[in-house]
């Protein structure tokens, strides 16, 4: 796969968060962070924080990383969206 990250509006390595919005259960929280541990290195990973919606059925976690490539995040985005816990990614 191509990494177009010349093509990219992002110069990387670059401090990037993504927001990933799913049921709020240990199992959805614990495949987020083994999906992010698979493209991102430990070191590179910076901060966790999650919050839970108003009547608390969903919650929402937000991990901040280094992001090395474009391909690195498309990788990650696309493994993320396949998974059936997830509902939303920003």
């Amino acid at each position: 796969m191509t990494d177009f990250s010349k093509d990219s509006l992002f110069e990387f390595p670059l401090a990037f968060s993504i927001r990933v919005i799913g049921s709020n259960t240990d199992a959805f929280h614990e495949r987020v962070m083994e999906i992010v541990a698979h493209h991102v290195p430990v070191e590179d990973q910076q901060a966790v924080s999650q919050r839970l919606s108003g009547g608390g059925k969903y919650r929402a976690l937000t991990v901040t990383f280094l992001a090395q490539s474009r391909l690195q995040l498309d990788d990650l985005y696309r493994e993320l969206g396949e998974q059936k816990e997830v509902f939303m990614l920003l």
